[in-house]
């Protein structure tokens, strides 16, 4: 069916060209800002085990079930499902998982793009020396003035988006494709640079074996559940980015080593990170569980009192920045495409009409850092009563609208999709490579996923029913 249906948008030059823009949309502020300080909250090198496990059994069979869906359907998500829901008989509303999808990726980008901002500001902070010599209440000052102030917040997520909505304009392969050859080698080679500077810290053997050395008492069942839920969320998935991508694959690409590649490089970059971060953090005397503020709060510190720090510091929010460009432009392209293919327009003008709707919306977040930071607009629910719509959003996408979109896409893939039409599309033959993937869509993720679902909406607690350390 496929050599049927090609895509109106144009197609990857190559199954290379696929790997850096999947990649690029995998690894973002997630492996940079968030992998590092949810290893050093749970454990380190117990988590790192229990990460990779997950990545294995529910990221690389969800990705290739996405991707597989997005080259068999060669459209925008909405349309990829309600194309394939026909062609197997079945209910044209599950047109709406696409729709999720797309929504959901458009929801994270308005908020990702304010916080990617905060990455642009500090380049130019830390270019400029201003955490040299910085306290930690000197540290906390900038970024507590950063964002209580509305006005700058605006401007830096305008400039990002607008970065955002240029690459896109461009098309398939004159812009993704070449951001993509541009920025995720060079984000490798930054991270390579930081390693280097981490190896002479004087702290590189602490920081290896905090990363690398399991001790599973200090993992307990809640870090196990962490594991799982940021090992889906860490690839992309259920959010229409890799579907989309997936329908620019050509043919004679193989999903399932592509998908292997993309996961592999993934995490490789998120443990690249923590190499370069906890050397530096330990040779500082710094927590390594210090929470989301590591990034911008305690690593500031460190670069303000270092040799060399100033180019350091800079380079690291450069490759921050990368990283957050990388995925930004994958969380809008979904959109776009469902916009050329359904109202005729233009990429120039889809982009600008989803970047500057995903801008407005971003506006919501800004202000819930200043402004409306008392405004809990949920606080009658008690998991609510503390968050701001910032918060919300962010609950609504990464908790509950991307986990129940892979969950989706695996009951679609196995139990809705012809099983000769996964055959013929996976192209690895009916052998144990297969059965593998089969079983593990079929059974194993699924109930990981619903797992992790239930335990992070708060609906059940299964902390008691894992036999680890509390």
């Amino acid at each position: 069916m496929t050599d049927k249906r090609r895509s109106i948008h144009g197609s990857w030059s190559s199954r290379l060209a696929f790997v850096l823009a999947a990649t690029g949309s995998a690894v973002g502020l997630g492996n940079i800002w968030k992998f590092p300080y949810i290893t050093g909250e749970h454990g380190g090198g117990a988590f790192v085990i229990v990460y990779l496990v997950c990545i294995a059994i529910i990221g690389i069979p969800i990705m290739m079930a996405e991707v597989m869906l997005g080259r068999r359907g060669r459209q925008s998500p909405i349309n990829t499902m309600l194309t394939l829901a026909r062609e197997a008989g079945a209910d044209a509303r599950w047109s709406w998982l696409g729709w999720s999808g797309v929504a959901a990726g458009f929801l994270i980008l308005s908020y990702y793009s304010v916080i990617a901002g905060w990455a642009l500001a500090y380049v130019f902070r830390a270019m400029s020396g201003t955490f040299s010599g910085a306290t930690a209440e000197g540290v906390s000052s900038v970024f507590e003035q950063l964002t209580g102030d509305p006005e700058r917040l605006l401007a830096w997520h305008t400039i990002f988006m607008v970065m955002t909505m240029m690459v896109v304009a461009r098309g398939v392969r004159g812009g993704l494709e070449q951001a993509v050859r541009f920025l995720v080698p060079a984000l490798f080679v930054l991270l390579l640079l930081l390693d280097g500077y981490a190896m002479a810290s004087g702290a590189f053997d602490q920081g290896l074996k905090f990363l690398f050395t399991p001790d599973f008492t200090r993992i307990d069942a809640n870090g196990v559940l962490i594991a799982m839920g940021h090992a889906f969320f860490t690839l992309s998935l259920g959010m229409g980015a890799i579907m989309v991508y997936g329908s620019y694959l050509p043919e004679r690409a193989s999903i399932a080593k592509t998908s292997i590649i993309i996961a592999v490089l993934d995490t490789v970059v998120a443990l690249l990170a923590g190499m370069a971060i906890f050397p530096i953090v330990f040779a500082n005397g710094l927590e390594p569980g210090a929470g989301p503020g590591l990034i911008f709060q305690t690593l500031p510190i460190a670069f303000g009192h270092m040799t060399g720090g100033l180019v350091f510091g800079t380079l690291f929010f450069v490759l921050l920045v990368f990283a957050a460009w990388t995925s930004s432009i994958s969380l809008i392209e979904p959109a776009v495409a469902w916009l050329v293919e359904n109202r005729g327009v233009t990429r120039v003008h889809a982009s600008m009409y989803a970047g500057i709707t995903a801008w407005a919306f971003g506006l919501l977040s800004i202000l819930s850092f200043n402004r409306w930071a008392d405004f809990k607009p949920l606080s009658f629910i008690p998991i609510f009563a503390d968050a701001t719509v910032f918060k919300l959003l962010d609950y609504l996408t990464a908790n509950i609208m991307l986990p129940l979109g892979g969950l989706c896409i695996a009951i679609f893939s196995v139990w809705v999709m012809k099983r000769d039409d996964s055959l013929q599309e996976l192209d690895i033959g009916d052998g144990a490579g297969y059965r593998l993937w089969y079983t593990l869509v079929r059974y194993v993720t699924p109930v990981a996923v619903i797992i992790v679902f239930l335990n992070v909406t708060g609906l059940v607690d299964f902390s008691g029913l894992l036999g680890l350390a509390e």
